[in-house]
């Protein structure tokens, strides 16, 4: 196997897969630019676009390559041109997301990732409903989640954010640090292995660019201090790019989201405290609402658990059951949740009307 290659975590699992391609030579995605991409191969990186083939069969956007795909093309040599994608491997992890606006589709963010870091910085980005959403992805992803609390030197009580995140992250370890400082990145580093990959993902100006300048040990991504009238800081990254670090590893750099919609996710993992809750409820079907012996409004009532917790589970609930929906389906769905169904809600407006006119 080339070690070039293992050096950006070609093992067997993709080699197998590999032979049944005939003459095509194994890559994998290290940026995307819309529709051009960069590729590594043994012997370099290569210049890339998809085959008109694959792009036609493509079932949508998770039918393109992505960043940290492994991925078959026509040649090793760019001075012919550019390389083309005729097959994506399997992905053995991928964090991914509804894309932007109205239409109901999968966005990969970044393919066969070991670990994802969430990053949140310790000032103004703070937010514990937006960590539960991140949770819900990440533990859907097949990838290890880990919590990167940044811009702790701009934090006056780091204790108590922790003890915040401790609230919603049960399972997942927490790594607080300062790229002004360098506080915690020995715990990050602690992280990345030889053949193993790291997506850091997080909002707009969390400062992962700067993490990974940290890592690499110079400044490879551009970055930007954070703004002044409102701690803040500024979105720098503008695409996905992977990148091998020197003690081994590697780690992928991903825009900052201002929205994060959840395609698919993994609720019972991040409210794993809810659901052993609900064992308890006197109903199986317990809806946790009015009914009697529900074990979770009982916590609710009780101070063990937050009503702000539970309604983010709800909320999250709704989104994952909306998807794939199409928008008969959707409001259907809505009216089953608030009145059983379309029977029930009309009979429910037809009292309304009758006590109006009472």
């Amino acid at each position: 196997m080339n070690i070039n290659l293992q050096k950006y975590g070609f093992d067997d699992y993709f080699a197998k897969e590999a032979e049944i391609y005939e003459n095509l030579f194994i890559a994998r995605v290290t940026e995307q630019h819309r529709e051009q991409y960069k590729v590594i191969t043994e012997y370099g990186e290569l210049n890339a676009v998809v085959s008109g083939k694959l792009a036609h069969h493509a079932d949508g956007k998770a039918g393109f390559p992505s960043v940290g795909d492994w991925v078959m093309i026509d040649r090793v040599d760019g001075n012919s041109g550019n390389a083309i994608i005729h097959h994506i491997l399997g992905r053995k992890s991928r964090f991914t997301r509804k894309t932007a606006g109205t239409s109901n589709e999968e966005q990969i963010v970044a393919a066969n990732i070991d670990t994802v870091f969430i990053c949140m910085s310790l000032n103004a980005d703070f937010n514990l409903r937006r960590l539960e959403r991140y949770l819900t992805i990440a533990w859907d992803s097949m990838a290890i989640p880990v919590i990167v609390l940044t811009k702790s030197d701009l934090c006056e009580d780091v204790k108590l954010r922790l003890d915040e995140v401790a609230s919603v992250a049960m399972g997942v370890d927490v790594v607080v640090c300062s790229a002004e400082n360098s506080d915690g990145l020995d715990v990050i580093l602690a992280y990345t292995q030889p053949g193993k990959t790291i997506a850091f993902i997080g909002s707009s100006g969390v400062g992962k660019s700067t993490l990974i300048n940290r890592l690499m040990g110079q400044d490879i991504l551009a970055t930007k201090q954070i703004r002044g009238d409102d701690d803040k800081g500024r979105h720098t990254t503008t695409h996905r790019q992977l990148l091998l670090l020197p003690k081994g590893g590697m780690a992928i750099d991903t825009p900052g989201m201002r929205e994060l919609q959840i395609f698919t996710g993994d609720l019972s993992k991040t409210f794993e405290d809810i659901d052993e809750l609900a064992f308890d409820c006197k109903y199986n079907n317990c809806t946790h609402g009015n009914e009697p012996g529900c074990a979770v409004r009982q916590a609710i009532k009780n101070g063990i658990l937050s009503e702000k917790r539970f309604e983010s589970y709800q909320k999250l609930q709704r989104e994952i059951s909306y998807d794939g929906l199409n928008a008969r389906e959707r409001e259907n769905e809505k009216i089953n949740r608030m009145f059983g169904s379309k029977a029930e809600m009309k009979q429910a407006f037809k009292e309304i009307k009758q006590n109006k006119k009472r």
